[in-house]
């Protein structure tokens, strides 16, 4: 008895050339294939033919990882092993002029926004400082008011935060200037801070 073997199919190759006649056999055959199909209409969904679309590149939660990372880098050094700052606790950025600081120190500026850190923890007012800038720089608020108190409740009497917001003012790239509060806005207990124009 001899064994069956399966010939080769001898269905025709598709054709996508259709400059091709197709044969009345391949024409029935489609109908036959294509019998329950529904048609779809092109000019009411034309995004059945069109390529899917890229993934939108999330920049905003990129550039807010970026800052989040570049905050948790503010470190507690002491601002006189790094800067010179006078007496008076003030500071300018290089290439911003001492005229620039006699100006903030005399109110020409509208104080915008202001922070208080009072009876927070350092690990608290660092974070709440970096978040503050952040938005400060976000709403395009320029002169701004950080209060950190005169340090008569700590340890000692020495003002823990006041050495610490002058050490995080000067890593912030953002801060143009900064110098103590005159008295009637918090004195020794409070510094006023020009910040760059957002871009």
């Amino acid at each position: 008895m001899r064994s069956a073997t399966l010939k080769p199919s001898r269905r025709r190759p598709f054709r996508s050339n259709p400059t091709i006649p197709l044969s009345e056999d391949d024409r029935s055959l489609f109908r036959k294939a294509a019998a329950g199909a529904t048609p779809v209409n092109t000019d009411k969904h034309p995004s059945v033919l069109a390529k899917p679309k890229p993934l939108p590149i999330p920049r905003q939660r990129n550039r807010d990882e970026y800052e989040a990372l570049q905050e948790s880098r503010l470190s507690d050094f002491t601002s006189d092993t790094l800067l010179d700052t006078d007496e008076a606790l003030s500071f300018t950025r290089n290439g911003v002029s001492s005229d620039t600081l006699r100006r903030l120190r005399r109110g020409h500026w509208t104080i915008q926004a202001e922070l208080d850190l009072h009876g927070l923890r350092t690990d608290e007012a660092r974070e709440v400082f970096a978040a503050f800038i952040r938005d400060c720089q976000k709403r395009d608020r320029r002169c701004v008011r950080v209060i950190h108190g005169k340090g008569l409740g700590s340890v000692g009497g020495e003002p823990v935060l006041k050495n610490k917001v002058k050490a995080w003012l000067m890593q912030k790239d953002e801060v143009l200037a900064f110098c103590q509060a005159s008295a009637h806005e918090g004195g020794s207990g409070a510094v006023v801070v020009l910040l760059r124009a957002s871009s």
